[in-house]
């Protein structure tokens, strides 16, 4: 892992402090020492919890990414859960990572960010989620405290809003194919690799491959996977989209 940026007499890194939860135990220390803790493998430092009447709806997603359920608190966490368990080049998501602490010159704040996510090549990002209409000047305040927290150790900071409807309906279809199981028998999905190595409409092809009720689920996985693309943006995904091998972009919306 990659020495934090300014990391030495960088103010923000004891300006700042991170609470967390380590096997059960609460730990609270300065930004400087706690920056190399893998967060994605921390315990969610508030419940996920849905109350009848509440606007938003909290509960857990099962990423392959990981292996594991990942918690979320609204269905709009819950479609950045999914975009990021889609991402070839996240390894690693852990949700409600830790409380940012600092002083704001006339109060003590804190923010718990949505998720942090490792890279494949090591590097740290720090996600919150949050639509448009819904950022207050709290909230903004709180978004740029954590980017400034972020910048100092050399996270990646990304507020993200809402996907783009057509793509993430999509997706979120393509979600129901993400476990290995739906990619196999691997013949069939050789098959289908080969039919569709020149672009095909969907319907079409699987027929090629064989029955399809044993071939859209493979189909669909690797659609899902990027292994086998088409355009997730311009329609929904049907019978007659054409579908092509290679790798699908933009992975997140």
């Amino acid at each position: 892992m990659a020495v934090p940026v300014r990391a030495f007499g960088d103010e923000a890194l004891s300006a700042f402090e991170l609470d967390f939860l380590r096997s059960g135990e609460r730990l609270r220390l300065p930004l400087g020492r706690a920056w190399n803790t893998r967060f994605e493998e921390a315990e969610p430092v508030r419940p996920f919890r849905w109350t009848k009447g509440e606007k938003s709806f909290a509960g857990w997603y099962y990423a392959v990414t990981v292996g594991d359920h990942v918690g979320y608190e609204s269905w709009l966490e819950r479609d950045r859960l999914i975009l990021l368990d889609r991402d070839p080049e996240v390894v690693g998501i852990g949700s409600q990572p830790f409380w940012l602490h600092w002083h704001d010159g006339q109060r003590s704040r804190r923010h718990a960010p949505d998720y942090f996510v490792r890279l494949g090549d090591g590097r740290g990002r720090v996600i919150d989620v949050r639509a448009g209409d819904r950022m207050d000047e709290r909230t903004v305040q709180a978004f740029a405290a954590t980017r400034l927290a972020c910048d100092a150790v050399g996270w990646e900071f990304q507020h993200v809003g809402t996907p783009e409807p057509v793509f993430m309906a999509n997706v979120r279809w393509l979600a129901r194919y993400r476990r290995d199981r739906s990619g196999r028998p691997p013949d069939v999905a050789a098959r289908l690799l080969e039919v569709f190595s020149e672009p095909l409409p969907l319907w079409a092809g699987a027929e090629r491959v064989g029955d399809r009720l044993q071939v859209l689920p493979v189909l669909f996985h690797l659609l899902w996977s990027g292994r086998l693309v088409t355009d997730l943006e311009s329609g929904l995904l049907g019978t007659e989209s054409l579908v092509s091998a290679g790798r699908s972009k933009p992975w997140a919306s």
